[in-house]
């Protein structure tokens, strides 16, 4: 009988051995599957976040690198006797949502944003409009003239600035004139 209880001990330490190797085995499995799947979360995490920031920098690039939202230097000049600024504006093949002008005057500075919906601005008009008029931003393949006052007493326009904005990315200014001349001075050349 001490025999085959030996031989039965034996047996259960050698399944007890197996079982404890098994379980070292499945903790390792399920380990690496845990740590994978962790893995996976991030990267679709991450992934994602590159790509939206990767698309918004690329319309701004595309739009910046092309020249399609440009200030026209013909139809822009300053009015020192009224203290109005005319300028134009001019989208080429590019889908914006908005547009910011920054006008800057001996040290003041005046800034409108123009949308796709028409909007009402107390000192900005279209060309041969009324102030308070609706105005919005240039379609697609299109140009507007601007007219924007409350400059009076400064000499000259500084500069004016475009920037862009795709979605909800403002882009940096893709244009900028600080050639503005006296308006008077383009009607009688």
């Amino acid at each position: 009988m001490s025999v085959m209880k030996a031989s039965m001990d034996i047996q259960f330490q050698f399944k007890m051995k197996n079982k404890k190797a098994l379980s070292s085995v499945i903790a390792t499995v399920l380990l690496i599957l845990l740590v994978t799947a962790a893995i996976a979360i991030v990267w679709v995490f991450v992934n994602n976040i590159v790509n939206k920031n990767t698309k918004s920098t690329e319309s701004c690039f595309d739009i910046e690198s092309s020249g399609t939202v440009t200030i026209n230097p013909y139809y822009t000049c300053y009015n020192a006797t009224s203290g109005e600024v005319q300028f134009s504006i001019s989208i080429g093949d590019a889908e914006i949502d908005s547009l910011i002008i920054a006008i800057t005057a001996e040290g003041t500075s005046k800034s409108f944003t123009l949308t796709n919906n028409s909007a009402n601005f107390t000192n900005l008009k279209p060309y041969k409009g009324i102030y308070g008029a609706n105005v919005k931003l240039p379609g697609k393949n299109e140009g507007l003239t601007y007219v924007a006052n409350g400059f009076s007493g400064s000499d000259k326009i500084d500069s004016i600035k475009i920037s862009p904005v795709v979605g909800s990315e403002q882009c940096p200014a893709v244009d900028s004139t600080s050639q503005i001349d006296n308006c008077a001075l383009l009607v009688n050349s």
